[in-house]
């Protein structure tokens, strides 16, 4: 029995194949998955990770599709792509327990939040991507990051034992965490305790965090910030000072308004954005003498040699 007829049986017509990704990505970019599994619920999501464990193969969570950069030849992991977005408030006397499934929208969350009165999200209103996305990479903004706003993820590893991992467990560090630098397993929610505040501040908090990233990042199809910032500097003005603005390959555009978000201006391959985070990682070395280290990840079957100039 092949592959294709193995992953058939044992997940019918949820198998979906040949499915571009790009409509799955915040860039719009990206090649087919040779198999793709739509997981609408925590409970699917959990079930279609153990099959695939205990079948060998191979897979990837997909949530918002930001911060990845997917080859324009595709992937041949089973992509499982990530809708289970329920969210529940849980009153407390001092607090409120917020409790998201991973596929739901993190700024979703930080909004539903802020309306409630809520503070402690603020700072993720305007960040793109999934809870689960943002709990894996330690997503932060406006001086607020995951690692100090998570109270526990709730995390499935194989071959089928879940467990609830408090915050200090997951070693965060800067734009990283313990899962992060050991890929396996898989974030089913997270909880965090919320203080109570009023829906006129938590709101003008919001407003403001929003304002103030339509003011200085750009609009459209990006890929979120390409570059981590190195130790006391930011990686935008370094890609800036090494006169890299509006650089473009193909239809892929190194942004005028910040040089770290580079845009897909239209049909924009993603050989071309490799081309423009290789030509950026070596002008700011020659430049200013800093390596650059990417924050976006790339997945699928990318060349050897694309792989070894960003890695």
């Amino acid at each position: 029995m092949g592959r294709r007829d193995e992953l058939r049986g044992a997940f019918g017509e949820r198998v979906l194949e040949g499915i571009s990704l790009a409509r799955f990505t915040s860039s719009r970019t990206g090649g087919p998955a040779d198999f793709l599994i739509q997981a609408r619920t925590v409970d699917e999501l959990r079930q279609t990770a153990v099959r695939l464990w205990a079948m060998g193969e191979s897979f990837r969570v997909l949530g918002g599709g930001s911060n990845v950069l997917v080859a324009d030849a595709g992937v041949r992991e089973v992509v499982i792509v990530n809708e289970a977005g329920r969210v529940s408030f849980e009153p407390g006397d001092l607090a409120t327990r917020l409790v998201a499934e991973s596929g739901a929208s993190l700024g979703g969350v930080a909004r539903r939040s802020a309306e409630r009165g809520l503070t402690g999200l603020e700072w993720a209103a305007s960040v793109p991507g999934t809870v689960g996305g943002a709990v894996v990479g330690n997503a932060g903004a406006h001086g607020g990051d995951i690692a100090g706003s998570l109270e526990t993820a709730e995390i499935l590893q194989p071959p089928d034992r879940t467990e609830a991992w408090p915050v200090e467990r997951l070693e965060y560090a800067y734009r990283t965490s313990w899962l992060k630098r050991h890929p396996g397993s898989v974030v089913l929610s997270a909880a965090f305790r919320l203080m109570s505040s009023t829906p006129e501040v938590t709101r003008a908090r919001v407003e403001a965090n929003v304002t103030a990233r339509q003011r200085t990042q750009p609009q459209g199809a990006s890929w979120g910030s390409m570059f981590k910032n190195p130790p006391g500097d930011l990686a935008g003005r370094l890609v800036e000072a090494a006169g890299l603005k509006g650089t473009r390959r193909g239809q892929a555009e190194i942004s005028e308004k910040h040089a770290n978000f580079f845009l897909n201006r239209g049909g924009a391959r993603s050989e071309d954005v490799a081309q423009l985070l290789s030509l950026a990682r070596e002008r700011v070395q020659e430049s200013s003498g800093v390596r650059l280290d990417l924050e976006i990840e790339l997945i699928g079957d990318w060349p050897e040699p694309t792989k070894e100039a960003l890695a």
